[in-house]
């Protein structure tokens, strides 16, 4: 996920060699062992999109921190939360209902190359959905389109630079642009047409509390129809 957030569940910038260790619930068990603070801050491209929509049912996909999550359903919204890290649900869960907000958040353990969480929702959030370890993600996020209400939204955020503290520095990483994932998944225009895509740049702040301007790919898929 966006290390600008310390966010990292299932994730991490496109294009890197993987991490020591090939299991990949393994490595995010260990990562989360170590965190202190949950559900800190939001994804600013997700509040952008959630700001104008009336609550309903939303999806997080690879959760971590939970801070979209607890944003959301302090904003009104029911929430499933899944990472493959069931360190990373607990920490959530727990964290939502500390918040009083734990009657509006179900965290699941989900493997998202082997599952997908069941129900239907009018927001589906896919931040950095770009993991080092093997994963169906075109698979994933058509699954995700699937899953919409008719109006739904699907946001998917995507790293569009590399920053200094991107475990891949390779100069030559090609980052996937927004037509560029929306033709990979290959969803009918008609019944999911794009309403927006878009690669803004942003100030981020690192793990280390480092700055750096960065740019993140957008793309917002909307089902029209069931």
């Amino acid at each position: 996920m966006d290390t600008t957030r310390g966010r990292h569940p299932h994730t991490g910038s496109a294009g890197a060699a993987n991490p020591p260790g090939d299991d990949a619930e393994l490595f995010w068990e260990k990562h989360h062992s170590t965190r202190r603070i949950w559900g800190e801050r939001a994804n600013p491209l997700l509040v952008e999109t959630a700001e104008p929509l009336a609550p309903g049912a939303a999806l997080d996909l690879g959760c971590g921190a939970g801070g979209d999550t607890v944003w959301l359903a302090r904003h009104g919204w029911q929430v499933t939360a899944v990472d493959i890290s069931s360190t990373a649900v607990d920490g959530v869960r727990t964290h939502a209902r500390d918040l009083g907000v734990g009657g509006r958040v179900t965290a699941e353990q989900h493997d998202l190359a082997r599952s997908f969480p069941a129900g239907e929702f009018d927001l589906v959030s896919a931040q950095y959905l770009q993991t080092p370890f093997p994963l169906p993600r075109g698979r994933v996020l058509r699954a995700a389109a699937r899953a919409l209400r008719p109006g739904g939204l699907l946001l998917i955020v995507d790293h569009g630079s590399t920053a200094p503290w991107s475990w891949n520095r390779d100069p030559d990483t090609h980052y996937p642009t927004p037509g560029e994932v929306a033709a990979d998944l290959g969803l009918d225009p008609g019944q999911w047409p794009v309403v927006r895509a878009e690669m803004p740049r942003r100030q981020a702040v690192g793990p280390a509390g480092e700055t750096a301007t960065v740019t993140d790919n957008v793309l917002l898929i909307q089902r029209t129809a069931a």
